[in-house]
């Protein structure tokens, strides 16, 4: 009696699937937790001030962060209210100065029943430095008083960030009716796990080409083109894959330290390892004139 032999299973299957599905909707998940974060973030509004009838109200964004300017870009909408007021606070009743700290580039002066437009303000960040990237954190301490009519008048200010690729963290106060911030300001979440992603590949990719290295010279494999292309692409590659990171980093910062410059060298050194071996493995040529070898 004859047995038959049962087809081999395919590898994977049902749970194999379900194991995959689930895993990828995870991700999905985190990322959106994490992307939820970042939003929630971008939406927070930081203010500083009473609600007094009579006041300056200061809606100021940061725009733009510039870490090797060592600036920020704070945009400033100046609207007053109640009787320091003209048409619904288009306008200052009175010549309008609003007073800044040292850090910010210069007071603003707002002429009465003139049209107030929003004006873009630089401040000077202090601390961190740019090459610590993609760890560096800066401070920002900004002060807005106002005076209408030679008399100081409250200020209310709302602070709020549109920079997706730095987080801010804010501690307000009032200083005798003027509003005070002293910010933290560092890179976004986003940034990090990718600027993380990027050392980790860097790393993954250069011991991938060492363990390809190390593979044809044991084997003595002689001159393998399709190989040696690979390692010279990937050495190549790491250097455009390095100019994709978030914020432009100066060369010499702590990614290139942590992970670039030491997968470029270890590339390097095993495309120049692997051609010297595979040519001496290959020996010299035959000379001119002497018949194949028939092997």
């Amino acid at each position: 009696m004859s047995l038959k032999r049962r087809p081999p299973r395919p590898p994977g299957g049902p749970l194999s699937t379900a194991l995959v599905l689930l895993a990828v909707a995870a991700a999905a998940l985190c990322g959106l937790w994490l992307q939820f974060g970042e939003r929630q973030d971008l939406d927070t509004r930081h203010t500083a001030g009473g609600r007094a009838p009579d006041r300056i109200d200061i809606d100021a964004s940061v725009q733009r962060v510039d870490a090797a300017g060592r600036e920020l870009v704070l945009r400033v909408l100046v609207t007053p209210r109640g009787t320091l007021a003209e048409a619904g606070g288009i306008s200052p009743a009175e010549d309008l100065t609003l007073q800044t700290s040292s850090s910010v580039r210069g007071d603003l002066t707002f002429p009465a029943h003139s049209r107030i437009a929003t004006v873009d303000v630089p401040v000077a960040l202090t601390g961190g430095a740019v090459t610590d990237y993609p760890f560096d954190a800066y401070g920002a301490e900004m002060e807005f008083g106002a005076v209408q009519g030679g008399e100081s008048v409250p200020v209310r200010m709302t602070l709020t960030n549109r920079d997706a690729l730095f987080a801010l963290a804010v501690d307000t106060s009032e200083i005798r009716g003027a509003a005070v911030f002293s910010a933290e300001v560092a890179r976004s979440r986003s940034v990090l796990v990718f600027a993380v992603f990027m050392m980790v590949a860097m790393w993954a990719l250069a011991v991938a080409v060492l363990m390809g290295g190390w593979h044809l010279v044991r084997r003595r494999m002689g001159l393998t083109w399709p190989a040696l292309g690979w390692m010279a692409a990937t050495l190549f590659a790491l250097a455009a894959f390095r100019n994709t990171a978030p914020g432009a980093p100066p060369i010499g910062s702590l990614l290139d330290y942590l992970a670039f410059f030491w997968a470029e060298t270890l590339i390097a050194f095993c495309v120049i390892v692997v051609v010297v071996r595979a040519v001496r493995a290959e020996g010299p040529p035959p000379p001119r004139g002497a018949p194949p070898t028939i092997g």
